[in-house]
């Protein structure tokens, strides 16, 4: 390595540890934000298109991180590094996850939400640091809560309006009731955030998982993504056997209109004239077998 080389990084590192901690996270995680907003579910999103089977997986997916990550925070509440973004009162999402799976899926809830691998996968990487890297935690919390009180007010509105529903009913996950304003909240949460004072190490580990958490919630969209396309087909085929059915029935409705010598008019007539047809045809049918 030459000696110009090494004074740019050197000035590089100088600069990175010069800056917000907030800011550093937005650049170093700047491509991986543009990767996340473009996965197909965020697409969905997007064109305000966005299923219900879409939005019940994300919500069970969601549970199980939040539990993961608040879990962890609360045990690490009086860490240094966690104290000063530790905002249970306001930003805690469980609960409100836990009344939008029971409107969705009932009571019974846990026994029937559908979690993909790479949601466990995330949730476990959250449990593994919140051991070992209490720091680490301040990465998730960030990309998150305020992607949560940013673009996720956003989403809510799109998946009230995409699935009909009314009175905040299945979204009170993108409700902070206890933040009445979102935009001067995060300003307070960043400057929390950038007095936490760590060590260079420190520092760069927090980065790199900050990179990690968009990665992982990456993997979490397209995982949701691939098990509604394997649903999809089975779903396709029992439609397109209805069809054929009602295609079916409809050619027979024909064919006996023909037989009967009923003009052509009346084969599409209404319901219960082609239910009298069928009584009819049935005695005709039973009158010849009883007259052998």
């Amino acid at each position: 390595m030459s000696g110009e080389e090494s004074v740019h990084i050197a000035a590089a590192e100088m600069h990175m540890a010069d800056s917000d901690l907030s800011e550093s996270i937005k650049a170093a995680t700047k491509d991986s934000h543009v990767r996340a907003e473009n996965t197909e579910l965020m697409r969905s999103y997007v064109r305000g298109q966005v299923s219900s089977s879409q939005y019940k997986l994300l919500l069970c997916s969601l549970y199980e991180i939040y539990r993961a990550l608040e879990e962890a925070l609360d045990r690490n509440a009086s860490h240094p590094a966690v104290m000063p973004i530790y905002f249970p009162q306001e930003l805690a999402r469980l609960e409100t996850l836990q009344r939008d799976l029971e409107h969705f899926y009932g009571q019974s809830w846990r026994q029937k939400i559908i979690v993909p691998a790479a949601t466990l996968r995330y949730a476990k990487r959250l449990r593994e640091i919140g051991e070992k890297h209490p720091e680490y935690l301040v990465a998730h919390a960030y990309t998150r809560y305020l992607g949560d009180l940013s673009g996720g007010q956003v989403l809510g509105r799109i998946t009230q309006k995409s699935l009909g529903l009314k009175d905040g009913e299945g979204v009170s996950f993108f409700s902070f009731p206890a933040v009445s304003s979102p935009s001067l909240f995060k300003q307070l949460y960043r400057s929390r955030m950038n007095s936490i004072e760590l060590t260079q190490e420190q520092r760069e580990g927090v980065l790199q998982e900050a990179v990690r958490a968009f990665e992982l919630n990456i993997e979490v969209f397209d995982d949701i993504q691939e098990m509604l396309s394997i649903a999809q087909p089975e779903t396709d085929l029992r439609q397109r056997h209805i069809k054929h059915s009602h295609a079916q029935l409809l050619q027979d409705d024909k064919m006996m209109a023909k037989t009967l010598q009923i003009p052509s008019p009346w084969s599409s007539a209404a319901p219960l004239i082609r239910m009298l047809l069928g009584v009819c045809v049935a005695l005709a049918v039973g009158m010849g077998i009883y007259a052998f």
